[in-house]
């Protein structure tokens, strides 16, 4: 799943793609490079970011996704969003799948995706990304986040969603501290018990840099780290900044382990 934010403030590459044209390019170029999804987001979801309004939101995204869906049709693109007005249009787009980082918070946001018969991540955080940072302390945040998606998958199946159009993230990097974020990471094979097909977004994260320093221009071989456990395990999507070294890195480590 390659990334694709239409926003000033996101955290690796804010302001970068803000225009039409500039986000449709970069959105081809993704696919180009491997990308099996594009993932295209208008509100920055990094830690400490505020709000902006559905009119904003639609505005940066749904021209994106049509043309994105224009120029290839067969394309599968998402949209990175908390707001079901927002997932309505860009559904109306042409978008397949919703990615909320909320988890369907939105009382409107399961029914909407049921009634397109799109798919959605469901993923785990504390609070909002105003606020997620605030509180990183978990009795057992392996435990804790397995027992929050298995709950909101069922709550997404009961809306009409199929299962296997049902995805769960456990939120890296949102509302955990760097020894939550690792744990987490070693436990995909416990979170993919729960029958349902995986997100894992680690691209360069800041408990990348403070386990291993650098700056988030310089975080890609932290990243690529980062998901090394999830080869083997089948239903995970990696969402990436850095497509194409990611594809190469998975082809060679899927290819080595195969051989063992």
């Amino acid at each position: 799943m390659g990334i694709l934010n239409v926003t000033p403030d996101s955290f690796a590459d804010g302001g970068r793609f803000v225009l039409p044209e500039q986000a449709v390019r970069h959105g081809l170029a993704l696919l180009d490079a491997g990308a099996d999804v594009v993932d295209v987001g208008g509100e920055s979801t990094r830690p400490g970011a505020e709000p902006v309004s559905a009119k904003v939101e639609l505005g940066r995204v749904v021209p994106v996704v049509a043309e994105l869906v224009r120029h290839r049709p067969g394309a599968v693109i998402s949209v990175d969003t908390a707001k079901a007005e927002v997932a309505e249009a860009a559904l109306g787009a042409g978008a397949a799948v919703v990615n909320d980082v909320t988890a369907g918070r939105d009382p409107a946001m399961l029914t909407t995706v049921a009634r397109h018969s799109a798919g959605i991540v469901l993923m785990h955080m504390r609070g909002s990304p105003s606020t997620m940072q605030r509180d990183t302390s978990y009795r057992d945040v392996v435990a804790e986040v397995h027992e929050f998606l298995a709950a909101r998958a069922g709550e997404a199946r009961a809306a009409g969603i199929p299962a296997d159009r049902i995805l769960l993230d456990p939120g890296i990097g949102f509302g955990k501290d760097t020894v939550g974020n690792v744990r987490l990471l070693a436990a995909l094979p416990d979170l993919s018990s729960l029958g349902h097909a995986l997100v894992i977004g680690a691209s360069r994260k800041s408990f990348i840099g403070a386990l291993a320093g650098g700056g988030v221009e310089e975080r890609l071989a932290g990243s690529l780290a980062a998901i090394a456990e999830t080869v083997g395990l089948s239903g995970v999507l990696v969402r990436v900044h850095d497509v194409a070294a990611t594809v190469q890195f998975l082809t060679v480590l899927s290819a080595v382990r195969g051989a063992a």
